[in-house]
């Protein structure tokens, strides 16, 4: 299964180290949401977008993108790391693949370390995460998709 995943990850990286794990299962291009690139997503069996939760939603890059470029019908799965709040997580990326037909295969979320705001304050929140045990889960998650996937 050729895997693509759309991503913002920035502040200390959460997201994509997440990412990183999972793209060790299998065929994923990792795309970053900020780069200048012509990107044809048609080409892909499935696709994911990936952010942190900031102010409590998807990186706003993030939905562009996926406004932009997610294909009719393409399936999709959501990822994001968040420190304190899950907040409304893959709400507004999920309307846009609703708006388009697209299945969606599940999503995946965990603790990502925090230092945003008030947080800077008290050294940060979810300090070590992810860990390696959010890593695993990944992991495991993606490989689901991709038995799921494989069946349809």
């Amino acid at each position: 299964m050729k895997t693509a995943i759309c991503y913002y990850s920035r502040h200390h990286g959460n997201t994509l180290k997440v990412l990183e794990a999972m793209a060790g299962e299998g065929k994923v291009d990792l795309i970053d949401v900020t780069a200048r690139q012509a990107v044809r997503l048609e080409a892909y069996d499935c696709v994911g977008f990936a952010s942190g939760i900031y102010g409590f939603e998807f990186q706003k890059a993030v939905v562009e993108f996926a406004r932009q470029y997610l294909p009719q019908g393409k399936p999709v799965f959501f990822v994001y790391t968040y420190g304190g709040a899950k907040g409304t997580g893959p709400k507004a990326v999920a309307e846009i693949a609703r708006e388009r037909s697209c299945p969606v295969l599940g999503e995946y979320s965990c603790k990502g370390y925090d230092t945003f705001g008030p947080f800077k304050l008290v050294g940060g929140i979810a300090k070590g995460h992810p860990d390696q045990r959010d890593l695993d889960n990944a992991r495991k998650f993606y490989r689901e998709i991709q038995t799921h996937h494989s069946l349809e």
